[in-house]
């Protein structure tokens, strides 16, 4: 398979800046391709898909009655990244989520962005995400996001854009971890030929980041990974980061609060626990405290939480920030807290619960794609120019129903990666998810998950809808 009649039409392709010219940073891939004899790159293509199978890296989609689990599809044709523009993603990432950080503290405490209407107080007061439980709680060491999943997009004109943020229980870095390990399986030596950005340290580098929140006093603390359990969808990757980082993986009965601690139950009787890398939503942790039918969560944990005997990591709260409602005024919280102009910039966003940007909403349908509030995984969403006339009209009624849980923004011509399909290279729209680690400092793991629409054509990328992955390989600076 060669390159030679691929075209990368008016979309920006991450590889090629015109037929048969690469960028300058996968020139050599794109030799290293055309240097494969026939047929070698649909086998290794295969070999790839098999060895992620083996390695068991899955994923649940609720609902679906053909089985439990998937495999996460995989390409490899990977998504390289330029030096250059990662140091000024990596600068962008960590002034947002430094803002989003005071601001998430700020909202639950003395709420002055809210004093001095930067923010609408009703948006906050009507967030599903902002939970009175959380009001005036003070997290270990002042940090709220610590793990934060910021999902990016690149216009045709090159330009980056955040399209949203993810602080509760973002998912997705095992498949990071999993598709390099089957890329140097796949491609050795082009690993030694080529200066990537290795990704291998992200567990140790979790692993530190979670100690860091444990009380000083603690030589050795015993920190857990907690799972809804296995039917929910990311227990893979819930597992896969407990076995990386050498801790245990615990689900709501294996703990329970005793002497005003939190102690899991183990062979040997009680062992405290220090600090939690929870993987459930925040109105599933605590009966007492938030949804009194959950049965995943531990009685009485928010009180220890309270009371600083035990760190959550993320701390509970931090939802009201995924709310794309809130989204569009990270700009303004960067320029509130910080004083700074955003280095990366939002996807122009439309409120609908403002009357004016409503009826242009309404009247440009067609055009524009509209999601709810806090809906994930591509569900409560309309692509206006991929839907039908009865799509619209009933994505009508509901934004006229609940304005406030719908934003709205321009058709984006996402950028593109050559993907096989079949037997050939096909241009395939994708995002980028980087990871970011908030503990002693703010670290952003090079690379991040290469989320691929594949089908042609198609502009939603979420594994649940028919997405898959690439390695996404960040060069060195020379």
């Amino acid at each position: 398979m060669r390159f030679d009649t691929y075209d990368p039409e008016n979309f920006y392709d991450e590889l090629f800046q015109s037929e048969q010219t690469p960028r300058p940073q996968g020139q050599v891939l794109v030799d290293k391709i055309h240097g494969l004899p026939d047929g070698e790159l649909l086998q290794r293509q295969r070999a790839a898909q098999e060895a992620l199978c083996k390695l068991g890296a899955t994923f649940n989609v609720y609902g679906e009655t053909e089985g439990t689990e998937r495999i996460f599809p995989f390409d490899v044709i990977p998504r390289v990244i330029s030096a250059q523009d990662w140091s000024f993603l990596e600068q962008g990432l960590k002034q947002r989520i430094h803002a989003l950080n005071l601001f998430i503290d700020d909202i639950y405490n003395d709420q002055k962005i809210l004093k001095d209407k930067v923010i609408p107080e009703e948006l906050i007061q009507s967030a599903k995400g902002y939970l009175t439980p959380c009001i005036g709680l003070k997290p270990a060491k002042g940090v709220w996001c610590h793990i934060t999943g910021t999902d990016l997009v690149r216009d045709s004109d090159g330009q980056w854009y955040v399209l949203e943020d993810n602080l509760r229980c973002p998912s997705g870095i095992s498949y990071v971890l999993e598709n390099r390990q089957v890329m140097k399986s796949t491609f050795p030596q082009i690993f030694k030929e080529i200066p990537i950005q290795p990704v291998d340290e992200y567990p140790s580098r979790l692993l530190t980041t979670l100690i860091h929140l444990s009380p000083n006093t603690i030589s050795s603390p015993t920190v857990v990974v907690l799972t809804p359990g296995i039917y929910n969808s990311a227990y893979f990757e819930h597992s896969y980061l407990a076995q990386q980082m050498g801790i245990e993986l615990v689900e709501g009965r294996d703990l329970v609060v005793v002497d005003g601690y939190l102690q899991m139950q183990t062979t040997k009787g009680l062992q405290r626990v220090d600090v939690i890398y929870r993987r459930l939503d925040d109105d599933f942790m605590d009966p007492t405290a938030f949804r009194p039918d959950s049965q995943l969560g531990i009685p009485g944990l928010m009180e220890v939480y309270r009371a600083g005997r035990v760190a959550i990591a993320n701390a509970p709260g931090t939802g009201i920030a995924d709310d794309k409602v809130i989204y569009a005024y990270v700009p303004d919280m960067i320029q509130y807290y910080l004083g700074e102009d955003p280095i990366l910039a939002n996807v122009p966003t439309y409120l609908c619960w403002e009357d004016q940007q409503l009826h242009h909403v309404l009247a440009n349908l067609d055009q524009l794609v509209v999601k709810s509030a806090n809906e994930s995984g591509g569900y409560g969403m309309l692509i206006g120019t991929q839907s039908t006339e009865a799509e619209r009209q009933e994505f009508a009624q509901r934004i006229r129903a609940n304005p406030r849980n719908y934003i709205a923004q321009p058709t984006l011509c996402l950028s593109r990666v050559p993907t096989i399909l079949g037997e050939e290279f096909s241009g395939c729209h994708v995002d980028l998810r980087p990871y970011i680690l908030y503990g002693q400092d703010i670290y952003v793991h090079p690379g991040g998950l290469t989320r691929v629409a594949l089908k042609k054509g198609s502009l939603v990328v979420n594994s649940s809808q028919g997405g898959g992955s690439k390695d996404t390989w960040v060069l060195c600076q020379e």
